[in-house]
Order: C-alpha cells, then structure tokens, then sequence
C-alpha cells in the first residue's frame, strides 16, 4: 500500500475518498455529454415521431444524465466513507436532493413538451393549459422542496406539512395571486372565455391587442403599438373585457360610422334635380319607380303637382340616402349576408347624422380600413351632386375678427373719454 498508515478514520482518507468520488462522477457527466448525448440526438432525428424532438429540445435527456453522477455518488459513498461522522450521511443526502432536483426538472421537460404538442393542436384553439402546466410545476416544486427538507431534518414529510398549517394563513396572504389566478383559470377554460391570439380590448389597463400568454398569475398581451402589457390573470373574469374573436370568427367586421350633413342643406327636389339623378347608375331604377308613384299619388287624390303645400316631393337627403343603401349592396367588399343599413340619428348641434352600418367582408386590420376609406371618399365625394353639405365647425367664422375688435375697443374707448 503506498500510504500504510492511513485510516478510513484520517482526515486525509476523507478527503481522497470525497475527491475519487466527485471527480468520477464528474467524469462519468462529461462522458455521457460529449458521448452518449450526441448519440441521442441522432436517433432522435431519425425517429419519426416528434415528441422525442420535443423532449430533446426542451433538455429532457440531459436531466436525466445528471442522474447518472448522483446514482454514482449515492452508491460509493457507503462503500468508500464510514458512517462514523456526518460525511456520508451528508454526501448521501446531497445525492439524494441532486436526484430529486434533477428528477423536477426532468418533469418541467415534459410539461414543457406537452403544453407545445399541445399547442400545435386544433384542441388549443379552444383553451390554453399555459395555467395548468404553470400549476403542475408549482406542485411539483412544492412536493420537491417538501422532500428535501425532510432529508435534512430526517423527519417524515407528513410531519412537516402538519407543521404548516399553522401558517395557513400567511400562505394563503403570499399565494393569493396563485389561487386566484388559478380559480380563473378554471373558468376561462370551462366557458372558453379566452385563449393565446385573442384580440382583447381592456380600457382600465389601456389593453387593447393580442394575448401572447395565459399564465397562472399574469396575462401578456401585446398591443397594436407592440408593447407588451402584462396584467393580473384574474382581471379578465373580474373586469370588462372585449373579446373580438366574434367579429373575428364572424363573417365580417362592422362599419359603424355617421356623415352629418348641414341641415340647411336638405331641401325638395326639383326636375331639373330629378332628371339629374335618374342619370346616377345605381339609383336610377328608383327614381323612377319613385316618380311613377308620385304621379298616381297624386293623380288619386287630385292633387294638382304646381300645388307646393300638397303635393308630395322627394328630398335630396332621402334621395342621397337611397343611393348609400344602392351602392353599399353592390359593393363587393361588403358581406351581403349581414346587416346592411343606412339610418338617420337625432338631429343635434353638429348636423344630421347619416350613419352607415353594415360590415367588410375582409376582417384584417389593414385592408378593413381601406375598405371603410374608400367608402367615405365616394360617398363624401358624391354628396355635391346632391345639393348636400357636410357640417363642419369652422374656426374662422366663429371667432370674432382682430379688426373688429380693434374697433370695439377704439368705440369704448372714445366712449369713456366723452
């Protein structure tokens, strides 16, 4: 022997014995990395299925190589080291939380896994398990942590959860978030209320985009201007939200939008205004239909038409409003299938609201507010030809000109000299 003298009770044995153990463990985890994890890899590439991909990815047979080392250092430690002092059993139990630690993450590898398989299903469009795979790593963490300490303490983890109720409530006041998010959870799962890609509109946190993640505590949404907001889980059962995945799942997105039109501007038609629009392509079938009526109308009720309180007249504003109704129907970019109208709101101090309702046939933001442009500028473009004008609150003829006030103050001025 080349150290006779030494025990297995000497300081220096001990200190051999923790180094031989460490360093081929150390050496046992490099091996299994630059060897065996490449092997794997390959295989894995060669497999059809794609879970094993997945598993590969997110690092799940790398966790269980670090089980190897722990193995090793669990097993020569009984054999190498006396349990006369506290060395072995404290290598033993650092094994054993190694194991466990790397048993956990080994786990959050295949949650990993199964939230994005699951994500690449049609199932995800339904309802996120984002927040249940953030719960099941929560649990799984706790019961880890739970057995750890139990390894230390070398006392029952029944015991110790026992021990903890007591402190019931001040886990509760940390976890509140947790619990509520969790309850919510559940609801938004049970009645489908959200999922990720959701446009959501939520004007007491200035939301108004797409939901990037449905967390357990927390929701990320990314706005329109690209900022991420990130807001309480249970906000979206508590508060009001607008979900538009209706309009996006629908067969169209509204146009809601009114023209007020001077009302000093609404007048009788006359013939020469008549004859005018029946040469208007889409509303010429109706001016015509509409004259005929008029002239048995009055016909029946022997109503002279050079008679202005009796007779009955069309108006431009009606006229104007029927050609809105005949070009919004032939519009290709509008979904016949839903609501098309046209309607006149209160009268009020800005006008007479003509307002456009019905819906685009293309939901993308883009091409949706080109669309209503386009509409807005024919129809804006059109309303002269109508004898009609948009109202419009002009500055210059509100306020009182400088010269006239120059004036008034030059009058009040030679008013107080006299």
């Amino acid at each position: 022997m080349l150290l006779p003298s030494i025990t297995t009770e000497d300081t220096l044995y001990n200190v051999i014995a923790v180094s031989t153990i460490l360093a081929v463990a150390f050496i046992v985890l490099m091996t299994c990395r630059v060897i065996l994890r490449p092997q794997i890899g390959k295989w894995v590439e060669h497999t059809k299925n794609t879970w094993d991909d997945a598993l590969f990815a997110h690092g799940f047979f790398r966790q269980l190589m670090h089980l190897i080392p722990a193995v090793i250092i669990f097993i020569s430690t009984p054999v190498l080291i006396d349990d006369i002092g506290i060395l072995q059993g404290f290598l033993i139990k650092a094994a054993q939380i190694y194991m466990l630690f790397t048993t956990l993450l080994a786990l959050y590898a295949i949650l990993n896994t199964l939230e994005d398989k699951y994500n690449e299903s049609h199932l995800s469009q339904r309802a996120s398990i984002t927040g249940f795979i953030q719960v099941a790593k929560l649990f799984l963490a706790i019961m880890v942590l739970l057995f750890s300490i139990s390894l230390i303490i070398e006392k029952s983890p029944l015991i110790i959860v026992s021990g903890l109720t007591a402190l019931a409530a001040v886990l509760i006041l940390v976890f509140k978030d947790t619990i509520m998010g969790f309850v919510a959870g559940i609801q938004i799962a049970a009645n489908r209320m959200f999922n990720t890609g959701d446009w959501i509109q939520m004007d007491k946190f200035g939301v108004d985009g797409e939901i990037m993640e449905l967390g357990l505590t927390n929701v990320k949404v990314q706005n329109w201007d690209k900022t991420i907001s990130t807001i309480p889980s249970y906000s979206l059962v508590n508060e009001a939200v607008k979900n538009w995945r209706g309009m996006q799942l629908s067969g169209g997105r509204r146009i809601k939008r009114a023209i007020h039109i001077d009302m000093h501007s609404v007048k009788l038609c006359d013939q020469e205004m008549l004859k005018r629009f029946s040469q208007i392509r889409y509303i010429s079938e109706y001016i015509d239909d509409k004259v005929n009526e008029l002239r048995v109308y009055h016909k029946d009720y022997s109503i002279d038409e050079s008679d202005l309180l009796n007779t009955r007249k069309l108006t431009n504003i009606g006229t104007f409003r029927a050609y809105i109704e005949a070009y919004l129907n032939k519009h290709p970019k509008i979904n016949q299938s839903l609501t098309v109208m046209v309607r006149q709101l209160p009268p009020n101090e800005v006008g007479l609201p003509l307002e456009i309702y019905c819906f685009s046939a293309e939901k993308a933001w883009v091409e949706y507010e080109k669309i209503q442009a386009n509409i807005f500028d024919h129809l804006l473009a059109m309303m002269p030809l109508f004898d009609l004008r948009v109202f419009q609150r002009d500055a210059h003829l509100m306020a009182v000109p400088s010269s006239n006030v120059q004036l008034e103050q030059n009058i009040k001025a030679k008013g107080e000299s006299d």
